[in-house]
């Protein structure tokens, strides 16, 4: 018979080769689940629906007869899919009820041995709340300001791949941070931003410093949390000041206009009144005859530099460090020579 893996052992765990199969829904999966999981779904989500009816507006009983019947047309290449999966298993659902208990007896009786985690999604998401409630973060925030282009997240990117403590919000949220943030993009919900969020602040709460970027508060759907936003404000800060023509070009190839361009218009239309009218009215004109370019010049000038002038009143009292270069790469070259060098990636586990 198969094992329960509480959620203390698992986070004990997780890092040492521990795989984790979501047995949920493919929406339910899709909606948040623990990063890195794999989902493979006991029921899809119409089956799932019509169990749920079942339940409600029959019987148990009715339920998981039809379940039965549901499992056992599939239950070949079900156990194939868990028996792909080398090394150690654990399966969990939504509270670690049915769907879970069935999947790990099912596997025991094919010889492929998996916990089931104790309490399911549920308990990792009050494990999570918990953990970002009481979280003591001791790493000095090292902060990176710049209009919009100034090639912030491609800098804290390129400096992630070399090893540098990075927390990326963007990545995390699915989102940009701005008007048209959500472009090109698969946005998550606070729930999933939460999760990546609890695994990056352990893994750097050891280290002297962690770089982000001058985020809003709100990022998309998600809010980052209070301590982490005060974390911000109090914590060193470097400008970045890229020229009009490269930051241009940054925005360009970051959101490719070209590919999403009904989105793009949509975008703009909800930011429209609050540009002056002749210069909409151009702005509006380049996004539908595709001059991206001579658009994005306009809105950098009369949209986003003036709202990033008023933001950064905030930091009105705070010292800046400001690095002008030519192009992300000479940028980050700079900012690295300002930082003391990361600690072996080796030791960046949670």
């Amino acid at each position: 018979m198969f094992q329960d893996l509480s959620l203390e052992e698992w986070v004990e765990q997780r890092q040492k080769g521990l795989s984790l199969i979501d047995v949920r829904s493919p929406s339910e999966f899709a909606q948040s689940t623990i990063p890195g999981s794999v989902n493979i779904p006991l029921f899809d989500d119409r089956e799932r629906a019509e169990i749920g009816t079942l339940y409600k507006q029959v019987s148990a009983e009715a339920a998981k007869q039809r379940g039965l019947e549901i499992v056992s047309a599939k239950l070949p290449g079900f156990i194939r899919k868990f028996a792909e999966i080398p090394g150690r298993k654990a399966v969990f659902c939504w509270r670690g009820g049915m769907r879970s208990k069935t999947t790990a007896t099912l596997l025991s009786l094919m010889d492929i041995h998996a916990y089931r985690l104790a309490g399911g999604y549920r308990a990792y998401r009050q494990w999570v709340v918990g953990t970002l409630e009481n979280m003591s973060f001791a790493p000095q925030m090292i902060v990176i300001h710049g209009n919009t282009g100034s090639g912030k997240t491609l800098l804290l990117r390129t400096l992630k791949e070399k090893g540098y403590p990075v927390i990326d919000l963007e990545e995390m949220a699915g989102h940009r941070g701005s008007a048209f943030g959500q472009i090109g993009l698969k946005s998550r919900n606070q729930k999933m931003f939460d999760s990546l969020l609890v695994d990056d602040l352990l893994r750097y709460r050891d280290e002297p410093y962690v770089l982000m970027e001058a985020e809003s508060k709100r990022i998309g759907k998600a809010v980052m949390p209070e301590f982490l936003a005060a974390k911000k404000e109090q914590g060193r800060h470097i400008r970045l000041e890229l020229p009009l023509e490269v930051r241009v070009k940054i925005i360009l190839e970051d959101y490719e206009p070209w590919k999403h361009p009904e989105a793009c218009l949509e975008s703009f239309r909800k930011i429209k009144s609050k540009i002056h009218i002749p210069v909409a009215a151009e702005i509006e004109s380049c996004l539908t005859s595709g001059k991206y370019d001579r658009a994005v010049e306009l809105l950098l000038a009369y949209y986003y530099d003036p709202r990033y002038a008023h933001t950064e009143d905030q930091y009105a009292d705070a010292e800046f460090t400001v690095v002008r270069a030519a192009s992300v790469e000479e940028a980050a070259a700079e900012v690295e020579r300002l930082l003391p060098k990361p600690a072996p990636l080796a030791a960046n586990k949670p």
